[in-house]
């Protein structure tokens, strides 16, 4: 099964809006509309199977409605999307809002420090990640192109939660540290953390061959996640693109392509679901 770990997509009401956000803070031209149904019509060409939704409430009053959203995108495609829903360490409800989005199905959280507002390491989020451990995966974005310690989010800022909370399934985005890599490097591919994983979105566009050979060769093939960042960059287009200046067998590219399947939790449900209903 191919998996493409990180995407987006919006309500209706405010895909333009999101996107045009998305043009103006990362600088480019966004391949995709913003809309569920373009996202699934891009993975389709992609031969990609099933896509990893993410919400991040960026105020604790969105947290719930985010949720609402990840839960109804989840069901009404099944099989085809698996939504990743949000907290925000300023929701005081967050103990009732993991129990409901966990019975509800959701398997991932993902967070964006950045764009919500608060700090990796801001206390608040430690008793969150406690009471998450073996029940979630955590999709965390990190890095920008401010220098590590002025950035709400930064490879040494997530080494220590993962040092803290070894039970805690993390993905770290763009390959650790988004503008970051060297960072990355330095700290988060140093050692073999079982309960880290990469994925590969927003870093092809930015790096150098040798640069995106670097990362995937320190990155354990096992722990790598294909991720393209839709509505930013068009899945087909950057499968080709991280095979070509990775080096890339198609062996190894299948692998990165449906190592997702293996993360805890993550199709694992399904699947028992789907034995139940049967």
């Amino acid at each position: 099964m191919y998996i493409d770990i990180h995407t987006h997509a919006f309500h209706p009401k405010i895909a333009h809006k999101a996107v045009e956000h998305l043009n103006e803070h990362y600088d480019v031209a966004c391949a995709g509309n913003g809309t569920i149904d373009n996202l699934l019509e891009s993975e389709r060409r992609a031969g990609i199977d099933t896509c990893v939704v993410l919400c991040a409430a960026t105020a604790p009053a969105q947290v719930i409605p985010a949720n609402n959203y990840a839960i109804s995108l989840q069901k009404a495609h099944p099989g085809q999307i698996i939504a990743f829903g949000t907290v925000h360490p300023g929701y005081e409800q967050w103990e009732e809002e993991l129990d409901r989005i966990e019975a509800a199905g959701i398997r991932g959280i993902k967070l964006h420090p950045d764009f919500q507002g608060f700090w990796l390491s801001d206390e608040r989020l430690l008793p969150i990640f406690e009471a998450a451990q073996g029940r979630f995966v955590f999709e965390v974005h990190i890095g920008d192109r401010i220098s590590p310690e002025k950035n709400p989010s930064c490879p040494y800022k997530l080494a220590a939660i993962l040092d803290a909370f070894p039970q805690l399934e993390v993905i770290a985005a763009h390959f650790g540290g988004y503008r970051m890599w060297a960072h990355a490097l330095k700290t988060l591919m140093v050692k073999e953390r079982p309960n880290l994983w990469f994925d590969t979105s927003s870093t092809t566009p930015f790096a150098t061959p040798q640069l995106v050979k670097t990362l995937l060769k320190a990155c354990p093939p096992e722990r790598l996640l294909f991720g393209t960042d839709w509505p930013l960059y068009d899945p087909k287009e950057e499968m080709q693109r991280i095979q070509m200046m990775g080096q890339l067998s198609d062996s190894m590219m299948e692998r990165i392509m449906s190592n997702a399947s293996a993360l805890p939790g993550l199709l694992q449900r399904e699947k028992i679901s789907a034995v139940s209903a049967g």
